[in-house]
């Protein structure tokens, strides 16, 4: 028999079916656009909407040595200008932060607000450990220092973190009963598959975007995505 908790609720069934909408609604909605590759992050270009906060994280969730005990200041950004907050259980919709400063992201991912418009949910942008102003050590130049630094620089440690926000958010709001959807592109989506899987308490549902999932070597054909690069290039050049 299926627990009420881990039956998918239609809230997860809405978001699937209206992707492919919200991304094309997406350049109607007033969120300003940025360049990851050629724009520098403006957190003050942000709406008052998008309010920062910093949650003092674990620099190590899974081990006893006592630099495990270790913290750091992990960025996050709140809006809440669609929520119907916590007595209406509306949404908590979670941006899985990827290898760049956050505020790329609250400014890039056009769809979110139209999620959250549609839902009455709560949106919440978490910035990945390493990156932007989340710096292990106090600095770039510490954190990324050599390979003791670098030790703590992975995605398990990245899903932690992200786990202890929401739950940290949740309790901050009297939110236990507002489902947890949580979202992201590339890397940032496979952040959100995998937190799903390994935290599936937590989070209701995962929506991920061009996320390679399961793309490692051995699990894959050799030269898989070469493969389809050259494949997809090909039929393209063909139809010019």
């Amino acid at each position: 028999m299926i627990s009420k908790m881990s039956r998918p609720p239609l809230l997860t069934l809405a978001l699937i079916s209206m992707l492919i909408g919200a991304s094309i609604n997406a350049t109607r909605t007033n969120t300003p656009r940025l360049s990851i590759l050629t724009d520098k992050p403006n957190y003050e270009s942000l709406t008052p909407d998008f309010v920062s906060y910093n949650y003092t994280q674990t620099l190590d969730h899974f081990n006893y040595k006592p630099e495990s005990n270790t913290t750091f200041q992990q960025r996050y950004i709140v809006n809440s200008k669609y929520w119907g907050g916590p007595i209406t259980s509306s949404p908590i919709f979670v941006y899985m932060g990827a290898e760049v400063d956050i505020t790329h992201q609250v400014l890039g991912v056009g769809f979110f607000p139209v999620l959250a418009s549609r839902f009455h949910g709560l949106m919440v942008y978490i910035e990945h450990r390493y990156y932007g102003t989340s710096m292990p050590f106090g600095s770039e130049e510490e954190a990324y220092k050599d390979a003791n630094s670098l030790g703590f620089f992975s995605s398990e440690q990245a899903l932690a973190d992200y786990a202890q926000i929401i739950l940290h958010l949740k309790q901050d709001l009297s939110a236990e009963n507002c489902p947890v959807i949580v979202v992201g592109g590339s890397y940032g989506g496979m952040l959100a598959s995998w937190f799903r899987l390994k935290y599936p308490h937590m989070a209701y549902g995962a929506l991920a975007a061009s996320a390679p999932i399961l793309y490692f070597k051995g699990l894959t054909p050799e030269n898989g995505y070469d493969h389809v690069v050259s494949n997809d290039f090909n039929v393209s050049k063909s139809n010019i």
